[in-house]
C-alpha cells in the first residue's frame, strides 16, 4: 500500500473499503448518524488530498482512524453531549405528560446497523461491535471526555493495543492506561439505566417470539398484551420530545390518551443500533394508507421490554432506513 502508485480509482476503492467501520467509530464519538456521516466523509477527503504524504509507516486503516479521531475532537470541541431523555431530566407522571420538543442537537441519534457495523464472520466479533453501538451504551459514552472516550472505543471495542491507540494520539502508553482506566470508572458508576445485556446475536426463538407477540399487541392496540410484553420498570421515550414515562401503566396510559391517533398502526422491523426495531406507519386519515411516524427501537432484558424509544422526526429517519414515508392501503390489516 505504498504511496504515490495507487490510481485514483484504487484509491478510491482502498478508502471506500473502510467507510463503514469508520462511520462505526464517528457514531460511538459523536451520537449522531448524520454528524458521524460527515465526519467520515470529511476523513476520507482529508486522506484523498493527503495521500501523497502518506508514508505507509502505518496501515492506510491506522492512518485513517488518526484522521476521523482527529475530524471528532474538533467536532466535539463545541461542547454539545448527545444524550437521551432520561439522562436529562427525571420521568414524568402521566398526568403532567407534556409534548415539549428540544433542539436536535440535543439527542442521541438511532443509526441503521448497515451504515456502522461491518461484515465479519467472526460471531464474537459481531457480538461486541452489536453491543457497542446499543443505545444505552452510546449514551454512556457521551458522558465522557472526548480523549477518555476515543481511547475507551479504540481499546475495548476495536481491540487496538495501547501502544497503538498511544501512538495515534500523539501520547504514552501510560497516559492511554490511565484515560481507560477513569473511562471505565466512569462507565461503572453509571450503569444503571437501560439495560440491554440480555439481546442475543441473533435473536434467540424465545425473543423473537416477544417480538412477534409485540408487533401482534401494538398492531391490534391491544394494552393488555402489551403490557404482558413490557417490565414493569420499562421506560418510553419520544424525541424530540423531553418526556420520558416510566412503567407500564404510565406508557399504557400516554398510548390510549395523547398517542390514541397511533391506533391501527403497521410496523416494519428494521435492524438498528444492534437491537430489535420497527418502522412505525400509523393510519393517514387525510391520504388513505399509512403515513411515517416513528422509528421505534427495543431493548430487551430477561424475556421482557425494557425500553421503547420512539424516534419521531420521520423526515430525517425514513429516507436514511430507506424506507418510504407513505405506504399505500392495508387500512384495516389484520395479524
Amino acid at each position: 500500500m505504498s504511496n504515490g502508485t495507487a490510481t485514483t480509482a484504487d484509491l478510491d476503492l482502498q478508502l471506500e473499503k473502510h467507510r463503514v467501520e469508520l462511520t462505526g467509530y464517528c457514531y460511538r464519538m459523536l451520537g449522531s448518524s448524520f454528524e458521524a456521516e460527515d465526519a467520515v466523509q470529511d476523513t476520507l477527503v482529508r486522506a484523498w488530498r493527503s495521500y501523497e504524504k502518506f508514508e505507509g509507516r502505518s496501515s492506510l486503516r491506522s492512518w485513517l482512524y488518526r484522521i476521523a479521531t482527529n475530524v471528532c475532537l474538533d467536532m466535539l470541541t463545541a461542547g454539545n453531549k448527545r444524550a437521551r431523555p432520561m439522562d436529562l431530566s427525571d420521568s414524568t407522571p402521566l398526568a403532567q405528560a407534556a409534548l415539549a420538543p428540544r433542539p436536535d442537537n440535543t439527542w442521541l441519534e438511532p443509526v441503521p446497523d448497515a451504515r456502522v457495523l461491518p461484515a465479519t464472520s467472526d460471531p464474537a466479533e459481531a457480538a461486541v461491535a452489536k453491543e457497542s453501538v446499543r443505545l444505552a451504551f452510546v449514551a454512556a459514552l457521551q458522558k465522557l471526555p472526548s480523549k477518555q472516550r476515543a481511547v475507551l472505543i479504540l481499546r475495548e471495542v476495536l481491540a487496538w493495543k495501547a501502544s497503538e491507540v498511544a501512538e495515534l494520539l500523539g501520547t504514552s502508553v501510560a497516559s492511554v492506561n490511565s484515560a481507560l482506566q477513569r473511562a471505565r470508572a466512569t462507565l461503572a458508576e453509571g450503569n444503571g439505566q437501560g439495560a440491554e445485556g440480555a439481546v442475543s446475536d441473533p435473536l434467540d426463538e424465545e425473543q423473537q417470539k416477544l417480538l412477534d407477540r409485540y408487533v401482534a399487541a401494538f398492531e391490534g392496540y391491544d394494552m393488555a398484551a402489551l403490557t404482558a410484553l413490557l417490565h414493569e420498570d420499562a421506560v418510553m421515550t419520544m424525541p424530540p420530545f423531553d418526556l420520558w414515562l416510566r412503567g407500564t401503566d404510565d406508557i399504557t396510559g400516554f398510548m390510549t390518551t395523547l398517542g390514541a391517533p397511533c391506533a391501527g398502526s403497521h410496523l416494519v422491523p428494521v435492524s438498528v443500533n444492534g437491537l430489535p426495531g420497527f418502522a412505525q406507519y400509523k393510519p393517514d386519515p387525510e391520504k388513505g394508507g399509512f403515513s411515517s411516524w416513528a422509528i421505534q427501537v427495543l431493548e430487551i432484558s430477561e424475556g421482557r421490554i425494557t425500553g421503547f424509544h420512539c424516534f419521531l422526526d420521520t423526515a430525517r429517519w425514513f429516507p436514511l432506513f430507506g424506507l418510504p414515508l407513505h405506504l399505500e392501503g392495508e387500512a384495516d390489516k389484520t395479524e
